[in-house]
């Protein structure tokens, strides 16, 4: 194995093919062979397949929150500026909400934006487990929406043809009317969708835990908190 070949190279190299062939194509073999090396010179750095991927996930936390962060005051603004962030950092990797999907953090250097989040629930009266509920429900909801919004434009602005909402309203027999008109709905729309189905799930928070909601502003990046990767195993 080359001398110079470390962790940060692996993981980039396999962000790097994620983009170009999807979680389903990411296989060792591949990252090798850009990298110029053997497979099984990757289980220096990592024991197993699954490691790669808690790292690679991790790294792509560790740039979401690279540079200048302030999680705001308020709860709403705090929860919907840390998900609309976290869709965007997901956006940017092709399949990037299946690999982030259910992870198992290799470092904890989330942990003080994470902390600055539940903060702003506890500013305002919550107990520590409804701000841990509040922030991980708005969080599924988050990747659970990106993995959908992903699997129908797998690229930005190609939508996969298995989408195609007109093929979709056509197949579907003419006593559902309502469940064939829903097809454009189903496949498009993902940016109003998502800032509603947010909007949603504060009121969720707002009417189940209590508080008073404040609207939040637009959708400027900022910081995200939290953890989570697919289990999806990556070939040989």
């Amino acid at each position: 194995m080359p001398p110079k070949l470390d962790r940060a190279q692996v993981v980039d190299a396999a962000l790097r093919l994620l983009d170009e062939t999807g979680l389903e194509g990411l296989t060792l073999r591949r990252i090798a062979t850009a990298l110029d090396v053997k497979a099984p010179a990757l289980y220096w750095h990592f024991a197993n397949k699954q490691a790669l991927l808690d790292e690679m996930a991790t790294e792509m936390l560790r740039r979401m929150s690279a540079g200048p962060n302030a999680v705001p005051e308020s709860w709403q603004e705090a929860i919907t500026t840390t998900c609309r962030t976290l869709r965007a950092a997901l956006l940017g990797y092709r399949d990037g909400a299946k690999v982030f999907s259910g992870t198992r953090l290799t470092d904890y250097g989330h942990a003080g934006e994470q902390d600055a989040l539940l903060a702003a629930f506890l500013r305002a009266g919550y107990e520590l487990g409804d701000a841990v509920l509040a922030f991980t429900t708005a969080s599924a909801f988050t990747i659970g929406f990106v993995i959908e919004e992903q699997a129908v434009q797998p690229v930005p602005g190609e939508r996969a043809p298995e989408y195609d909402p007109e093929r979709r309203a056509a197949a579907i027999d003419p006593e559902h009317a309502l469940a064939a008109a829903a097809s454009r709905e189903l496949f498009g729309g993902f940016e109003q969708r998502f800032e509603r189905g947010l909007a949603i799930v504060v009121a969720g928070v707002e009417a189940s835990l209590g508080g008073t909601p404040r609207p939040s502003s637009g959708p400027p990046p900022g910081p995200a908190a939290g953890s989570v990767n697919s289990g999806q195993p990556l070939g040989d």
